[in-house]
Order: structure tokens, then C-alpha cells, then sequence
């Protein structure tokens, strides 16, 4: 596709929160927290110095390093200008990341060969080797961890808005690589979207159905200028969520705290509602100020009896995990996961004791109250176990005491998709850089148009 350039355009936002948690100048003081500097600063690091500078494929997770993840590298194309507000980094340097990264983006091939390519349709491959870019073994052609990267990709394109070459370009390969993806292509059960697909064996059966992290996805597929899905795609979505009470909070149930977080990382959802949302009384941003509170309401009751489970030491969500056994500790038969998501809500609960920063910290929006503290209580107890060069180690778990982890196992990893949530969440609480910028970007306009979102700040722009 020929590249194009963007003519941005320039729209004013104007964001409120309907729902107060507490007094605004409470808020404020809380922002300028130096133990957030130190968080963010450190996590900045992670994405800056693991990211390979010549190609920008983000890897899964460091130290391992064994591939990259596409959506990591989203996370990371959206951490890099918070590194140049924040003064880590200079706008030269981190417009020349995001190019680098862009343009080898745009150069892998996109065909239905099951090994030599990165992608197809406009989408690419979940997982891909951290040198060439290629396909990592059997992997799937993702739309949600495609819709992660595409994120990304768009909010560097609203952010790079000077006329210099650099930035020129970065607005014109945002725009090719966007335009490309062919969403019409993976409604193979229209109107929703289908997971995934695999040249060995065609679609993956699974539709994106029910409140969780695809209401990016959808929003992008709608916002499309080229493939766009029609707006009962959005209608059919809502219709599949689960409404209901947990620990005395009412909202859309979805067990991990990830699915409350990642659209909201580039979206401000604050006092816009869909169709869904406006027969509630609510948005979308109070629903996951509800889910963080269940959660804590649930570790506080503990009812499982995990080690160190408090109103201070909480969160569940996606996340590393000690291992895949079942075991007897303290009297009580344990199942544990490695890599799993966990999570808990009215119809559906999975617990192991595994508890993850990102959790918290990709919640600091919706309830800073809770959540700064919890970040700070889990640095104070736990110490270098959990807080080390990065920022916070992906994941512990106080309960899996064994022979070689007499005080519980502490992870050595950190993970790109788990890192993403806490920097751009932490920003977005300080300063709303990134969900400010994302709504001068018209393609994410338009998408929320169509999905039927009205009021709040979407209120500054005509319907397209």
C-alpha cells in the first residue's frame, strides 16, 4: 500500500469524571508522588534498554528474552513519549525508536505462508523471533494482540505532530500500517470478530464476545477508513456481557483485572457512554473503578485463605505463576499455574495466591485511594523480592512455600504486557498525556462514534 500521510485533525478535548472517589486535591497530591516517579522512571527503563534499538520488537519477557510480543511492542511505542514529557529521553531519540520500529513493521511480508512471514491481511503473528520478525513456531495471527500494537502505532502518530522529516514519516507508516488490516476479513461469524487465525487450519472458532480487553479491538475496527466493520458489530458485543454483583459492587463481570485496564490505557472513558452504558447510569471508566474495588473487597474477606491476602496486598489478573502442580499446604490441598489468567468475579473465579503489581498499578486511574497504597505496602513487605531494577517483578505468590521457597515464590521475570499497564496508567493519572493525545486522533473518534458513544469530551466532534 502507498504510504500516506495524515493531515491530522485538531480537535479539542475536554475530559471529566462524573463519578468523584475523592477530593481533587487529595488526587493532586498523590500525583506528584516521588515513589511514582521511581515506578515509572524504572519501568520506562524496562522498554528503552530491552527493546533491540535496530527493529523495536519489544521481547514477551526479560530476562528470558525468548521472542517478541506485538503487543508489548504497543506498550511500548506509547511508553516512549512518556519518556519524552518525563525528560528520561529526548523527542529526537524517541521519534527515531518509534520510526525504526514502524518501518520494520510496515517491510515484513504478509502472505498466507505458515513460516516465512510476519503476518497476513494486515495483521500479525502473536508471537515473532526477536531478530528477523518472523512468525514464532505455530503461533496465531492475533486481532487483539494486533489491535495492542495498532494502539500503539496511532497513539505515535497523534503525539508526532511536528513537520519534521522523522516525524512526517512516523504519521505516514501509522496511517499505512493501520489502513492494512483488513477486519472485515475476520468476521468470518459476523458481526463479531474471531480471535485469531492459523494458515495450518483457518480461523480460530472462538468470537470476541463478552466485557473483556477486545473493546479496543472493536473500536479500531470500527474507526477503520478502509475495512471497517459495520456498528452492529458493537451492538452484538454488548449484548454478550454479564452484569452482575460481586463483594457489593454491580458492573460488567470480568474475572482478571487486565480486561478492565488495557483499552482504557489509550481511551478516556470517563463520562462517555454507549448504548450499554447510559441504560446502566454508568461508564465504562466507573465499571473498572467498581472491579478494582471488588477485588480488594475480596482479598480483605479472603475467603480461600491465601498467605498475606489483605486490603493492602491484593490483585489478579493475567499473569506468571510458580508452577503447574497440586500440592497440600498447611492442611489444604493447593492447585497452582505457571502463566495463567486469574481473577474473580461473580461467575467465574480462579485463585492460586498469585498476586501481580500490574493489577494494581494498571488500575491507579479509577482508584488511586487504593491502589498507590497497595503498590507501596507490597515494596515495603516483600522489598528487593519483588522490587528491583525494572520496577515490581511480574508476580509472587506468599502461599507456594516449598524446600527451595520457604517464603513464597517470587518471579525473576518481567513481561512487556504486564509493564505497559503501569506506565501509561500512571501517566494517564498524572497528567492524561495519553488519553488526551488518543482523542485528537480521529480514527479512535470515529470508532467511538460508531459505536454509539456520545456526551462527555466526544461531545467537541461532528459525527462522521
Amino acid at each position: 500500500m502507498k504510504i500516506v500521510v495524515l493531515l491530522l485533525l485538531t480537535f479539542a478535548g475536554i475530559a471529566f469524571n462524573k463519578v468523584s472517589v475523592e477530593p481533587a486535591k487529595a488526587v493532586q497530591s498523590r500525583s506528584w508522588d516521588s515513589f511514582l516517579d521511581t515506578l515509572q522512571q524504572r519501568t520506562f527503563k524496562w522498554f528503552w534498554e530491552i527493546t533491540p534499538p535496530n527493529n523495536g520488537l519489544t521481547p514477551d519477557r526479560y530476562p528470558t528474552n525468548p521472542f517478541s510480543s506485538i503487543a508489548a511492542v504497543g506498550f511500548a511505542l506509547t511508553a516512549y513519549p512518556i519518556g519524552v514529557e518525563r525528560n528520561y529521553v529526548t523527542r529526537p531519540a524517541a521519534a527515531e525508536r518509534v520510526l525504526t520500529t514502524l518501518k520494520f513493521f510496515y517491510g515484513l511480508p504478509q502472505n498466507d505462508d505458515p513460516v516465512n512471514t510476519a503476518g497476513y491481511k494486515g495483521f500479525f503473528y502473536h508471537f515473532l523471533h526477536m531478530d528477523s520478525g518472523l512468525r514464532f513456531k505455530d503461533v496465531e495471527l492475533s486481532t487483539i494482540d494486533t489491535a495492542l500494537l495498532l494502539a500503539g502505532v496511532l497513539f505515535c502518530q497523534s503525539y508526532f505532530d511536528r513537520e519534521t522529516e522523522t516525524e512526517k514519516q512516523i504519521r505516514a507508516y501509522a496511517d499505512s500500517i493501520y489502513w492494512r488490516a483488513d477486519w472485515r476479513w475476520f468476521q468470518v461469524r459476523a458481526p463479531l470478530v474471531s480471535m485469531g487465525w492459523r494458515p495450518e487450519d483457518g480461523f480460530i472458532t472462538s468470537d470476541w464476545r463478552g466485557y473483556n480487553e477486545a473493546m479496543i479491538l472493536y473500536i479500531l475496527a470500527l474507526g477503520s477508513p478502509t475495512y471497517a466493520v459495520k456498528p452492529d458489530a458493537w451492538k452484538a458485543w454488548t449484548e454478550t456481557y454479564a452484569w452482575g454483583t460481586y463483594y457489593g459492587y454491580e458492573f460488567v463481570n470480568f474475572g482478571p483485572l487486565f480486561g478492565h485496564q488495557y483499552s482504557h490505557c489509550w481511551i478516556d472513558f470517563r463520562g462517555i457512554q454507549d448504548e450499554y452504558m447510559r441504560e446502566k447510569g454508568i461508564d465504562y471508566f466507573e465499571n473498572s473503578r467498581r472491579a478494582t474495588y471488588s477485588q480488594r473487597a475480596y482479598a480483605a474477606d479472603n475467603p480461600l485463605r491465601f498467605h498475606d491476602y489483605s486490603a493492602d496486598i491484593w490483585g489478579l489478573t493475567a499473569c506468571d505463576g510458580p508452577a503447574d502442580t497440586t500440592f497440600i499446604i498447611d492442611g489444604v490441598q493447593r492447585e497452582f499455574r505457571k502463566y495463567s489468567a486469574r481473577g474473580v468475579s461473580f461467575d467465574w473465579v480462579f485463585d492460586d495466591g498469585t498476586i501481580a503489581p500490574t493489577a494494581v498499578g494498571g488500575s491507579i486511574p479509577f482508584a488511586p485511594e487504593i491502589c498507590i497504597p497497595a503498590l507501596k505496602a507490597m515494596r515495603h513487605k516483600y522489598g528487593s523480592d519483588v522490587w528491583r531494577e525494572y520496577g515490581f517483578i511480574d508476580a509472587f505468590n506468599p502461599t507456594f512455600r516449598t524446600k527451595t521457597t520457604p517464603n513464597g515464590w517470587f518471579d525473576f521475570e518481567y513481561l512487556g504486557i504486564d509493564q505497559g499497564p503501569i506506565i501509561l496508567m500512571i501517566e494517564n493519572f498524572r497528567t492524561g498525556l495519553v488519553w488526551e493525545t488518543m482523542k485528537r486522533n480521529p480514527y479512535i473518534v470515529r470508532g467511538l462514534q460508531r459505536a454509539g458513544f456520545t456526551g462527555g469530551w466526544l461531545e467537541k466532534h461532528q459525527s462522521k
